[in-house]
């Protein structure tokens, strides 16, 4: 008996002393977090498990960079801790950041992570939109900022990444501090240099086979076709799930009828999946919503991403459709452009310089960029186009789509990706 309670409270000691090791090493690190005057939270969240500590931070930045002591917002960051000198992944998100994860390339390089919310998105939104700061340069100095702050903390290598419009921003913030990152990773990312770049009109006329694009088109026009039949369908299922719709049941209509090609191809749609021109309306009206749902089209959706859509028809340019081929057919849309969808708010006049810019500076001057693209992506019709001037390397996923990762190459393909992030990082990427 005597025996056992040494036991239990060897067993307790043990537990006491190891609990307070480690609330002492996280409080030393939040300790030095709550140092920077620049954050002004750190709060615990949920982390993977190969991480010791995460937490949502708070940071303060200047609504104008050029304006330190003006108007201040808080940015939303997510930061995931295994230890001071492993390298670090830099995640510039394009939107919100809405929770902590772990990213392919933080599990390939064994790495510390720092996800970044967008400014004017999410939390990280100043008390009032002044729309002239939601700029390229304005968030490149966002994570100039931050990386300063951050690297008083971290000893490693630090390697920068995003995933479409997050990739974009990556390249971004490459392009005006080129010295901040050893390796930028964007995903997916267009480099569009036009308000609604037409490179699209060319992909279209020659991605995947003839037939596919054929079908593609007989199916958009066969969907307009039998509008009486397919329309009680559709509005009964926004009655029943109460959904808050942008734009009146014509108009949405013609909407997602234009926009099912760009989304076929976006998200690795499959032509035998495409439905018979003679199929029932129902299953028209189901495919139709799988490959181009309501989610784009929601009051929600519209007011989420109207900072996108600012950003796009000032700077960074977007896409529009071919309406030629449904002109007999579609009910509201006639000339039709995508700038409807920035907020009544905001004043756009669209700067093709500054995509220009960018696009000379990285095909010129941008070293140490490996691009990760899906060869059948919609957006790949506007992806970087490399000179040889630099060592930057873009790696296209025969037939991948835009949610194409490192993962989906097939092995000779893999190993030139392991080896140059090697060769960049002098890492060794563990193969297992």
């Amino acid at each position: 008996m005597k025996q056992k309670f040494v036991l239990f409270s060897f067993i307790i000691c043990f537990l006491f002393i190891h609990s307070f090791t480690y609330s002492q090493e996280v409080s030393r690190l939040v300790r030095k977090l709550k140092f920077f005057p620049e954050i002004t939270e750190v709060i615990p969240v949920p982390k993977d498990s190969t991480y010791s500590e995460a937490y949502e931070i708070m940071f303060e930045q200047p609504v104008d960079h050029n304006n330190p002591d003006g108007p201040k917002f808080k940015q939303r960051i997510f930061l995931s801790f295994k230890n001071e000198d492993s390298p670090v992944v830099f995640i510039t998100e394009g939107y919100s950041a809405r929770r902590n994860y772990k990213s392919e390339l933080a599990s390939l390089l064994d790495a510390n992570q720092i996800i970044v919310e967008h400014r004017y998105f999410g939390k990280s939104v100043p008390e009032e939109k002044d729309w002239q700061y939601l700029n390229i340069k304005q968030a490149a100095d966002d994570h100039h900022a931050i990386t300063n702050v951050f690297k008083k903390v971290f000893r490693g290598k630090w390697i920068s990444t995003g995933i479409s419009k997050g990739g974009q921003t990556t390249l971004f913030y490459k392009r005006f501090y080129p010295d901040d990152i050893d390796v930028a990773v964007p995903y997916v990312a267009p480099v569009n240099l036009a308000q609604e770049d037409p490179r699209i009109y060319t992909f279209f006329s020659s991605v995947g086979t003839e037939e596919c694009r054929e079908k593609i088109l007989a199916f958009q026009r066969e969907f307009l076709l039998r509008r009486d039949e397919i329309m009680p369908i559709m509005v009964k299922e926004i009655a029943d799930k109460n959904l808050h719709m942008a734009f009146d049941n014509d108009f949405l209509y013609d909407y997602m009828t234009l926009e099912y090609q760009f989304s076929f191809w976006q998200w690795g749609g499959k032509c035998e999946e495409i439905p018979e021109q003679d199929a029932p309306a129902e299953k028209l009206y189901k495919h139709m919503i799988s490959v181009s749902g309501f989610d784009f089209f929601t009051k929600e959706a519209m007011d989420e991403f109207g900072p996108f859509y600012v950003q796009a028809y000032n700077e960074i340019g977007y896409y529009g459709y071919d309406t030629f081929p449904f002109k007999d057919l579609l009910k509201e849309i006639k000339n039709f452009s995508n700038a409807f969808l920035v907020p009544q708010n905001a004043k756009i006049n669209f700067n093709p310089n500054v995509m220009k810019d960018v696009n000379e500076w990285l095909q010129n001057n941008g070293n140490n960029i490996l691009y990760i693209y899906g060869g059948n992506d919609a957006w790949s019709s506007t992806s970087m186009q490399l000179t040889g001037k630099t060592n930057a390397v873009k790696m296209v996923k025969e037939g991948g789509s835009h949610g194409t990762r490192i993962r989906d190459f097939e092995n000779g393909q893999k190993e030139l990706i392991y080896s140059t992030l090697e060769n960049w990082l002098g890492v060794i990427i563990d193969r297992r």
